[in-house]
């Protein structure tokens, strides 16, 4: 069992929660920070403890960084819905931009070592070719990309006065669930194709929107780089390993480097549930671009991160299971 402390904040959630876990099963000591706005206690099967608060509630932090000895903080709390982020921008820049800089100025101030942040691909924009390298320009389209990527500038310049290291991990598509079932994303209003698509087999919704479906695809619809929630977590942990052998500050991307279809998707979703469910088409929505998908090749030959859930039908059969739990069936 590690001594060292590890702050995650918003491991209640989707992803923080798996990071939480697998962190827990290697052996590492955890504190969670939530505010449960979209998290739940339950999403802590191993009794990791929780602390109830806000990041704008520079006091509690504080004493939180006083009471335990803190080394390593990863910082998931954050706005994650791009397209809300355009009709209330300020909420994005608050929550994400303004409470990262809140953070990092605590993590100054008590000395901490390493900060892992969770970023997006968002940052990116709509990349030439629909690829997008750690090294594509950054060009984000939405409120959402700019509040991340402005946290990740004041990352890189904390890091460079204060001597802080950190890795900032840029998203592609996260989905699927814990194999086991024991959590998962639990958003009622979630905008994911594949949790989406697991509802409308369920008759929680009416059906699933195609939203364009004539981009220059093999299909017509965009494509999308969708990341097991598994591996996302995983690579955290790589990168936690990473800066612990004193690896330099670093930024990588977190994909798989393939793209499926919104078609192919709701194709997987049909075949692994079994059920046939509505399908409407609509015309494209401003700022999507046909295909986006990682370039990954920098995370597996730096960090040494290799996934093991890289198959669209485990991604979408691991969804399916969570979602029935959720509906109770």
């Amino acid at each position: 069992m590690s001594t060292e402390l590890i702050l995650v904040t918003g491991g209640a959630g989707y992803i923080g929660s798996h990071v939480v876990r697998q962190l827990s099963e290697a052996g590492h000591r955890v504190i969670v920070y939530d505010n449960l706005s979209t998290g739940s206690p339950d999403a802590l099967v191993h009794g990791e403890k929780l602390v109830v608060g806000e990041l704008e509630d520079t006091e509690r932090l504080d004493e939180l960084f006083r009471s335990h000895a803190i080394t390593s903080v990863l910082h998931f709390a954050a706005a994650i819905v791009a397209p809300e982020s355009v009709t209330v921008p300020l909420k994005y820049y608050s929550n994400n931009t303004a409470n990262t800089l809140r953070l990092l100025q605590a993590c100054v101030r008590h000395g901490v070592e390493r900060f892992i942040f969770s970023s997006t691909a968002a940052v990116y924009g709509l990349p030439e070719g629909g690829v997008a390298a750690e090294s594509s320009p950054t060009l984000p389209i939405n409120p959402y990309g700019t509040s991340k990527l402005m946290s990740e500038w004041m990352l890189r310049d904390t890091a460079l006065a204060h001597g802080l290291r950190y890795v900032a991990l840029r998203y592609f598509n996260v989905a699927g669930a814990d194999p086991l079932s024991r959590m998962g994303q639990r958003t009622p209003e979630a905008t994911h194709l594949i949790k989406v698509s697991c509802q409308a087999a369920l008759g929680m919704r009416q059906g699933v929107s195609i939203f364009g479906t004539d981009y220059p695809t093999t299909d017509g619809t965009g494509i999308r780089d969708y990341i097991h929630v598994e591996d996302l977590a995983s690579a955290h942990l790589a990168a936690l390993a990473h800066l612990k052998r004193g690896g330099g500050s670093d930024t990588f991307n977190v994909g798989y480097g393939r793209g499926s279809s919104v078609r192919e998707v709701i194709r997987v979703v049909k075949e692994v549930s079994g059920i046939d469910f509505p399908v409407a088409e609509a015309p494209r929505r401003p700022g999507d671009p046909a295909e986006l998908v990682a370039g990954a090749d920098r995370i597996r030959s730096m960090l040494g991160w290799e996934p093991q859930f890289d198959d669209l039908e485990t991604i979408v059969a691991d969804a399916w299971r969570w979602e029935q739990k959720l509906a109770g069936k």
